[in-house]
């Protein structure tokens, strides 16, 4: 039986000016996009009662465009636009494999990116794909638009740097340099539909047996999801050496922040990320 939805308000204005005036008559009104984290709060009886504005006729945020500086994926594009993208697995692989790691298909014929980083789960799976290519996030209200580093908008736990009546409108990814091996893998109970106990998504770029450059980036092992810079500052500019991994994962140790839950321990989120990082750092260094 569907819960009854006293207290409840939903409106789907035309387009993203309407959703603007609709956000500046009602400042408390929640966005959202594919709604797949609001239909599982409903349903258990946890969301809370308010207003909310259906963002499903923007259309012009939907959408994934090369440009001179790299990629553009709208905020509403959906897993599965991104897995048909012959553009976005060619030059950002690891967004395609945590796309398809993503629930199961119903949830990514639905769910958006946009709204996987708004919903800001340290255990989601794009995100330390995101981190680890150095993504940009557009933020737009009636007012104007600004430019965000994704590394800087997660302040806490569920806290975002976005303001009153602010939407995520677009992800850019910026262009790469040739020579970039990434690696990306989700730990969970099961391979398909399950949430995630580590999350680890790996760039590197080589100079002959030197780390030129390097990223990494975790999920499920902090109250946010993690890019480990103390971690790349240590191993840049040196070999991969049994001894350089060693002190690599001392790094990456005090860097995450890991807790006990129903899914996982502390202590075995933090073996397993830095078993991930090892094998990263042997397969592709």
């Amino acid at each position: 039986m569907n819960p009854v939805l006293d207290g409840y308000r939903l409106v789907t204005p035309g387009s993203l000016r309407e959703v603007f005036e609709e956000l500046s008559s009602h400042p408390a009104a929640r966005p959202f996009a594919g709604g797949t984290d609001l239909m599982v709060m409903l349903e258990s009886g946890a969301l809370p009662p308010g207003h909310y504005v259906g963002l499903a006729n923007c259309a012009e945020l939907r959408a994934i465009e090369e440009t001179s500086d790299g990629v553009v994926i709208g905020a509403l594009t959906t897993y599965t636009d991104i897995l048909r993208s012959d553009l976005v697995r060619r030059k950002y692989g690891m967004l395609a494999i945590a796309a398809s790691e993503t629930g199961g298909v119903p949830t990514q014929n639905r769910g958006t990116i946009g709204g996987n980083i708004a919903n800001a789960s340290p255990a989601a799976d794009t995100p330390p794909a995101l981190l680890a290519y150095d993504a940009t996030l557009e933020l737009m209200s009636a007012s104007g638009s600004r430019r965000l580093p994704y590394a800087d908008f997660h302040r806490g736990y569920k806290t975002m740097d976005l303001g009153a009546n602010e939407l995520i409108a677009r992800i850019h990814l910026p262009s790469r340099a040739s020579g970039w091996r990434d690696y990306y893998r989700k730990v969970g109970t099961r391979r398909a539909q399950a949430i995630s106990k580590v999350c680890f998504a790996g760039a590197i770029r080589m100079d002959g047996t030197t780390i030129a450059d390097v990223r990494i980036a975790l999920g499920s092992v902090a109250p946010t999801v993690v890019r480990a810079r103390g971690t790349e500052a240590a191993l840049r500019n040196g070999p991969v050496t049994p001894e350089s991994i060693a002190s690599a994962e001392r790094s990456l140790a005090s860097e995450i922040a890991p807790i006990d839950d129903l899914r996982s321990t502390a202590r075995y989120r933090t073996r397993v990320a830095c078993n991930l990082m090892r094998a990263f750092l042997i397969d592709h260094g």
